[in-house]
């Protein structure tokens, strides 16, 4: 298994967090705090859920997808 597969959020081999199911729920601006938290020098990317992203690996990238209304949509 490589050193960053995770298995409830840590790396295994590794130590360190690489995952944060924690936070599924929260909203962005909390779970941006609760990851910063574990990794202060994370790069934290916002998406929506589905959206296009590179397969590249940087290790400071974390990225958080969402896909919940917060309000009713208007015209004007």
């Amino acid at each position: 298994m490589s050193s960053f597969s995770s298995v409830d959020g840590v790396a295994c081999g590794g130590g360190k967090k690489t995952s944060w199911p924690e936070v599924v729920g929260l909203s962005v601006e909390e779970a941006k705090k609760a990851i910063l938290k574990d990794k202060p020098d994370a790069d934290i990317i916002v998406l929506p859920v589905g959206a296009p992203v590179t397969e590249d690996l940087r290790p400071n990238r974390v990225r958080i997808f969402i896909d919940t209304v917060a309000q009713i949509p208007r015209v004007g």
